[in-house]
């Protein structure tokens, strides 16, 4: 999370969208039951979470 923090918006944002695409690959790689690591998933969500609050935070002050 510190990392994060010392990020720019504009990494957040890109960042962001890296993340969100990675999540909507591992997710056709579940479906096409060709996954092997689940807990993939959960880390790339919580990625997300983390990004977009840190995001939410920044435009709130």
């Amino acid at each position: 999370m510190k990392d994060l923090r010392k990020k720019s918006d504009a990494d957040l944002a890109k960042l962001l969208v890296q993340n969100q695409e990675a999540h909507r690959g591992f997710r056709f790689t579940v479906a096409g039951s060709s996954a092997r690591n689940t807990r993939e998933g959960r880390a790339l969500r919580k990625s997300i979470a983390r990004i977009k609050t840190l995001m939410n935070e920044r435009k709130q002050k």
